[in-house]
């Protein structure tokens, strides 16, 4: 019998919880523990990025990620999720809060 090498959660999940992990993480380092190429990875952050549910920080020539946790999930099997609530099945409850504090720090600074 051959083995077949399938996960659960989509490339997207396993991204999310990279950044969710390590958000000043690069390019590389992501696509390294996804299992993907770097323009893979960079495609799915933009995809990420253009539904809101993440945004790109510029720091110099690096980039860091803000989540935001009450993002809904897209399909509508699972719509009546949010990210949040995702993460908090693969991250302690507390770096889930770190997130959600990340991410309301963040719009501080762009609303003033």
């Amino acid at each position: 019998m051959t083995e077949t090498h399938w996960t659960f959660f989509s490339n997207h999940a396993h991204v999310l919880v990279c950044l969710a992990e390590s958000p000043e993480a690069t390019l590389r380092e992501v696509a390294d523990q996804v299992g993907i190429t770097e323009r893979s990875a960079q495609r799915i952050i933009t995809h990420l990025d253009e539904a809101g549910i993440l945004r790109r920080e510029k720091h110099g020539r690096r980039n860091s990620y803000v989540i935001d946790t009450s993002a809904h999930l897209r399909h509508p099997l699972e719509e009546h999720c949010t990210v949040g609530e995702l993460l908090e099945t693969i991250l302690s409850p507390a770096r889930v809060r770190r997130l959600e504090k990340d991410h309301a720090n963040y719009n501080a600074r762009m609303s003033s």
